[in-house]
């Protein structure tokens, strides 16, 4: 649910743990650049820029390496089970909330192929940032656009649950899959949008000289679409929620938390928390010391880049410890999975009898 960290290491991120020393190669008809979106180096065929002094030691090492592997390895599957047992749930209730559960998974898969495999794996690890200058920035943009997509959709899911238990009646009456898919395909499209601009993000791991105008712009729209705004809409609507709960209590009435706001609570308690270190030690290098001049700079944004990235594999354990509805989908997507696996394997002449029906919901049980 991010723009997209900086990568660890020299780099931001992992990209450039491998690329010690590499500055004192010989490419005689290349030009070594830094890149916008990690401090680590990027091939150009032109082009002429200063020499940059030492910069801050990495003393992170290979852990960011290994903790994004693990994180792609467990998150990536786990996500796409995801995806297919919400397409289920959302098929059969016609639910808002499991499409915008839906378009906030696929917003994560998008963030982890992108910004974890594409850019601190392959990129970094893989290929040791020996990549076009262009190829970098325009990663950039779908970088931050997955991350712009990833919280406004859950911005989207606080609305339509305020919506649902602050004014029941009202959402009765305007709330339909056509409206939902509709304000998704919209939060999609201006993701895209807002990501454009950050085809010029300045590299924090190279900024020797004091930020520019267009660094500090580009650094506090960052902050301001992915944290401070989102946060302050789940505060107001989560709140409000919170009240009205209270109130329906003390008013004799069942105060009733359904399954769809205790996972609203979740999905956003969990954002503020894990994208909060990037966001404090984005303006700690903007106003104070940078990432280039301090190491413990340095390796705060490291870990604080591995906590944001986190928040894009948990939803898998919070929505299975929350919804016993979703619990049972996810059996039964499994079950259907591996049913044909069991009956391709069986002797041939060998006839199976259906003796179990695959696993449905439980009666009178919803997210």
């Amino acid at each position: 649910m991010q723009g997209p960290p900086e990568k660890a290491t020299g780099d931001p991120g992992p990209r450039n743990m491998v690329l010690k020393g590499l500055e004192t190669a010989a490419h005689p008809p290349m030009t070594l650049l830094p890149t916008p979106n990690g401090s680590g180096l990027s091939w150009e065929f032109d082009g002429l820029w200063p020499e940059i002094p030492e910069r801050s030691p990495c003393v992170a090492g290979v852990i960011p390496v290994i903790y994004y592997s693990i994180l792609l390895g467990l998150g990536l599957p786990a996500n796409l089970v995801t995806a297919v047992t919400l397409a289920r749930l959302s098929a059969r209730t016609k639910k808002p909330s499991y499409c915008y559960l839906l378009a906030l998974t696929a917003s994560d898969i998008l963030t982890q192929v992108v910004i974890v495999f594409m850019g601190f794996l392959l990129q970094g690890a893989v290929l040791a940032r020996k990549v076009p200058q262009a190829v970098v920035r325009t990663a950039n943009i779908l970088e931050f656009a997955a991350n712009h997509a990833s919280v406004w959709i859950a911005v989207l899911l606080t609305l339509d649950r305020y919506s649902a238990l602050c004014h029941p009646l009202h959402h009765r009456a305007a709330s339909s899959p056509g409206r939902t898919r509709r304000a998704i395909a919209v939060v999609l499209g201006t993701a895209l949008l807002t990501g454009i601009p950050f085809y010029w993000w300045l590299d924090v791991w190279r900024d020797t000289d004091p930020p520019n105008t267009l660094d500090k712009v580009l650094k506090w729209a960052h902050c301001l679409i992915v944290y401070f705004i989102p946060c302050g809409v789940f505060l107001v609507t989560n709140s409000a929620i919170i009240r009205q709960l209270r109130q329906r209590g003390q008013s004799g009435l069942q105060p009733h938390m359904g399954k769809s706001t205790a996972l609203l609570l979740g999905v956003t308690t969990l954002f503020a928390l894990l994208w909060a270190p990037r966001i404090f030690v984005m303006l700690y290098h903007l106003y104070v010391t940078s990432v280039h001049q301090d190491w413990r700079v340095h390796l705060a944004l490291d870990v604080a880049n591995m906590a944001a990235m986190l928040n894009t594999a948990v939803n898998f354990g919070l929505y299975c410890f929350v919804s016993k509805t979703f619990r049972a989908t996810v059996r039964e997507v499994i079950h259907n999975a591996h049913l044909p696996c069991i009956l391709g394997s069986r002797p041939e002449g060998m006839v199976v009898e259906p003796v179990l029906k695959a696993p449905g919901l439980p009666r009178g049980t919803e997210l």
